[in-house]
């Protein structure tokens, strides 16, 4: 039997604030503002900055399992019980694109009536958000690093649409180049290169690290049940709202089910902090299933779901202090989630509140 080395404890001194880090933050508050501004001029609504395209807005139960180790029995963790869940589906970027123009897999769940003291930033109410998509790294290892990537985003959110369904194809083609022969680029599927498969089939991350009690992690969804495996690299159809259809196809009639895995961290140099670019190896420290999430069959998307989205917001900062955020990419979400959400409220004359009647 493999063993591993014992979990890191957190300390003050593993988060470290770099020069740019403000500078960066700030440009990016502008960037994706502004972004938020154009959305809503030209569609009449104002959406989220980022993941603003919603295909399935889901309830289900979020079980913690009984008799975890003691190194994983913290938080959320620390005994077993079933809360009530929210699951939102998504994709970026900021504007309302055909499914034609394919970018990474999101995935928010909020899960509901969690008793515990909250962290500093924690949105009013009494629950624990965890937002994450298809793949383990984020593309820039910090703030500054997505100065650049934002900057494009801003320049062409709500412009070219026919163009941008052109070069999502290209550049598609070269990322199944690129995995033909065991590679992949984060930066393609951010840009459109996204391979146009299911959702429900996907692996899920939260990219960066989050305190676990006293330790560090990382979080992922992973697919349970056996309906769910047999979608993983399944191919939907390249039309405009094909996973907003797939979702609704497959929660019609059975339960789906996903492994909520834990990653924690055993290893400061090889499983860092403050860069979010670095996947932590798995043979460092081997994902462990802490919890299950179960969606019963449902209607997945629908106008009510439309409606409620415009009122509910998700957060990493909306947790439990014995899952605060970590690291450089996490604070600037904080400032730049802060900033877009209150303007969203703001222009759609609509109270951002949370699912258990808190405001």
């Amino acid at each position: 039997m493999t063993k591993f080395a014992l979990p890191v404890l957190f300390r003050p001194s593993v988060e470290f604030i770099g020069a740019e880090e403000n500078d960066a933050i700030l440009e990016l508050e502008t960037l994706f503002l502004s972004m938020a501004h154009r959305v809503a001029q030209q569609e009449g609504v104002a959406h989220r900055a980022v993941h603003a395209k919603g295909h399935a807005l889901v309830r289900g139960t979020f079980q913690v399992h009984g008799d975890l180790p003691p190194e994983l029995a913290h938080g959320l963790f620390a005994k077993a019980r079933c809360f009530e869940a929210l699951v939102r589906f998504s994709s970026p970027p900021a504007e309302q694109l055909p499914d034609t123009v394919s970018t990474p897999r999101a995935l928010a769940l909020k899960v509901l009536h969690v008793e515990g003291e909250r962290a500093a930033g924690s949105l009013p109410g009494h629950s624990q958000d965890f937002l994450m998509v298809n793949g383990p790294a984020f593309t820039a290892p910090t703030p500054a690093g997505f100065v650049g990537p934002a900057k494009l985003l801003a320049a062409t959110t709500e412009k070219m649409p026919r163009t941008k369904t052109v070069i999502s194809a290209t550049l598609r083609g070269a990322e199944a180049a690129l995995e033909a022969v065991g590679l992949q680029s984060g930066k393609l599927k951010g840009l459109g290169g996204e391979p146009q498969r299911h959702p429900l089939g996907e692996t899920y991350f939260t990219q960066v690290p989050f305190l676990y009690g006293p330790y560090m992690a990382k979080f992922s969804l992973a697919p349970l049940s056996p309906a769910l495996q047999a979608l993983a690299g399944t191919a939907i159809p390249n039309e405009g709202d094909a996973q907003r259809q797939a979702i609704q196809s497959a929660l019609a009639s059975e339960e789906a089910l996903w492994a909520f895995n834990v990653q924690l961290c055993r290893d400061l140099e090889r499983m860092p902090i403050e860069d979010a670019s670095i996947a932590w190896p798995e043979e460092v420290s081997p994902w462990i299933t802490v919890a299950t999430l179960a969606l019963p069959p449902q209607r997945s998307w629908s106008g009510l779901s439309e409606q409620t989205e415009k009122s509910l917001a998700f957060s990493p900062w909306n947790a439990l202090a014995a899952h605060r955020p970590l690291g450089a990419v996490n604070r600037a979400r904080k400032r730049v989630m802060a900033v877009s959400r209150q303007f969203r409220s703001n222009f759609n004359r609509c109270p951002i509140t949370e699912p258990d009647g808190s405001n």
